[in-house]
């Protein structure tokens, strides 16, 4: 066990090593944080100003709210999906031994727009279900479809991969992203964790240490002090997120090009990567 998660967390690095060497990867993230903030606004500023949360009740609750969230979820997903294929796209390009560019990956995006879409639709349907059956669960119950909400988390955890990679429609993609998932399921989990929990613990010390340089310049008094700590704690937690994001696409890239072909790509040691990535029987 302790081996097997030595040699994923050893894949997380590799994948870290291509972030640095394609910092541009970064802007997709971003681009897809602001879009994100956009819809959500786009969408839920008009609907409390009409009304349309207010004497809400979890036991009957108005379909028009459910058929409000699907939409949502749908554009949401599609910006979200729409990103991350951008960055995977751009990874993969890399991971290929080329020298991707932001136009790299928008291309490879907006080649794949009709089968984002209807990704994104499946997506939201999944989401709507889920989150209509935690509203009437009890506390067991919605421990139990949390546990289905992750297991789709990680089925679907090559979808975007599988979308850039190969001529497929989105239920196939689903359907594919599933059979890598035997393939790799030790690493996908295991990465994925790895990569939370590290930057799970660098939130944890930013927040502390920010916090506390925060209380100090309130403390000193100095308004100017205080708004630049402010301001360089935010922006450092921004900058976490971001990583976070990045990173997690290159690993996802990394994983699929290795499921498939045997070989993660550039920047990967074959034999490490040939050990981690042993085939279940």
């Amino acid at each position: 066990m302790f081996e097997k998660f030595s040699q994923s967390w050893s894949l997380v690095k590799a994948s870290a090593s291509v972030l640095r060497s394609d910092k541009e990867l970064l802007i997709f993230p971003l681009l897809s944080a602001i879009s994100c903030i956009i819809v959500a606004a786009t969408f839920f500023v008009p609907a409390m100003f009409a009304g349309m949360f207010s004497g809400m009740d979890r036991e009957h609750m108005n379909p028009v709210f459910y058929l409000f969230m699907f939409a949502f979820y749908v554009v949401q997903y599609f910006v979200i999906i729409f990103f991350n294929s951008a960055l995977i796209g751009a990874a993969m390009i890399r991971l290929n031994g080329g020298d991707p560019t932001v136009a790299d990956g928008f291309r490879i995006a907006m080649s794949k727009l009709p089968t984002i879409l209807g990704y994104a639709v499946i997506a939201a349907t999944v989401g709507v279900i889920l989150r209509a059956l935690q509203e009437r669960a009890g506390f067991i119950g919605r421990f139990v479809i949390g546990l289905i909400g992750l297991a789709w988390t990680v089925a679907s955890f090559l979808v975007v991969p599988v979308l850039v990679s190969q001529d497929i429609g989105p239920i196939d993609a689903v359907k594919r992203s599933a059979e890598l998932l035997k393939k790799t399921w030790g690493q996908n989990l295991i990465g994925n964790t790895g990569i939370g929990l590290v930057f799970g613990l660098l939130f944890f010390g930013l927040v502390i240490v920010g916090g506390g340089l925060i209380v100090l310049a309130v403390s000193g008094g100095v308004l100017a002090i205080t708004i630049t700590a402010i301001v360089a704690v935010v922006i450092a937690l921004l900058l976490l997120i971001l990583i976070q994001a990045a990173l997690q696409g290159v690993y996802a890239a990394a994983l699929y090009r290795y499921a498939t072909e045997g070989d993660a790509g550039q920047g990967f040691d074959k034999a490490m990567v040939a050990e981690a990535f042993k085939v279940k029987a």
